[in-house]
């Protein structure tokens, strides 16, 4: 049982880094965060059903269309509710985000419906084996954590090894040399509210196969998500992934051990404690200015 508790935790903890990699990009690049992470995990999984079920398009051409969808989404999300305010030195854009995300949320309740559907996925379908007996665990929840680990240093090596990463960090350090440097400021800040929403994209996919694909599904995801993201330091994107697979793994324990009612107190307990001892995160740097 406590094998299968690890599985299933590292599993659903990658899909929390996921995520929390999107509330890093657009730190990283903008100083901003999109609250509406949540609705784009959401959108992710509904659009794969869609496509895939409703439509009976082949998956894989469902999960590309779903992702470059959610990538647009991101794109509306910045032009709407963030780039009007942070333009002006307001800090509006949060509450507008989280607005945002709610109003996706309910224009998809009543277009796609209340009813939770089941995506149907041959990696969800058999549970593995260990000789004659069974794990209780699926194909796909060894394959999300391969992919969270994949995108993560994929983005850690964009962002630290190429021009185009340095020029989307330079954005949020130094806005004005980066202009004069020909640094494309507001499309360097779209991409990456684009990016953001992909990222949750690409968790809603992974996880539309385990849990029931329906409009609200990403709102709690988004809250954990965020938590994660402040616990591993959202200045990194090897932390915030590590501490999503922490948070994973301490959910799946509690469960396990001691029931799911238990499960929320203790792991946002621990992030507090967490917290208290380090405001920086497990994995984040203290922020050092010269006066």
């Amino acid at each position: 049982m406590l094998l299968s508790a690890w599985i299933s935790g590292l599993g659903l903890g990658s899909m929390y880094g996921l995520i929390a990699l999107g509330f890093y990009v657009t730190f990283a690049v903008s100083g901003t965060v999109n609250f509406a992470q949540g609705s784009a995990m959401m959108l992710g999984a509904v659009f794969t059903f869609w496509f895939a079920q409703t439509l009976g398009w082949p998956m894989p051409l469902a999960v590309l269309l779903a992702l470059l969808l959610c990538g647009v989404y991101g794109l509306v999300v910045e032009f709407v509710a963030v780039r009007p305010f942070a333009s002006r030195g307001s800090e509006a854009w949060l509450m507008a985000t989280v607005a945002l995300g709610i109003v996706v949320d309910n224009l998809v309740m009543f277009t796609f419906g209340k009813e939770p559907r089941s995506l149907p996925s041959s990696l969800a379908l058999t549970p593995l084996q260990l000789g004659e007996v069974g794990l209780g665990v699926y194909p796909l929840q060894l394959l999300i954590p391969a992919v969270g680990l994949a995108l993560a240093a994929a983005l850690h090596v964009v962002a630290r090894r190429t021009r185009w990463g340095i020029g989307m960090l330079a954005v949020v350090q130094n806005p004005a040399a980066a202009r004069l440097m020909g640094i494309p400021i507001r499309r360097a800040v779209a991409a990456a509210f684009g990016l953001s929403a992909l990222f949750a994209g690409v968790a809603g996919v992974l996880i539309a196969p385990l849990f029931n694909v329906q409009a609200d599904m990403g709102t709690l995801f988004g809250l954990k998500a965020f938590a994660v993201a402040i616990l591993g330091g959202i200045t990194s994107a090897w932390g915030v992934m590590l501490a999503g697979l922490l948070f994973g793994l301490a959910e799946a324990l509690i469960t396990a051990t001691l029931g799911s009612g238990y499960t929320q107190i203790l792991t946002f307990g621990l992030v507090i404690l967490v917290l208290a001892l380090r405001p920086q995160g497990l994995f984040g740097r203290a922020a050092v200015k010269k006066v």
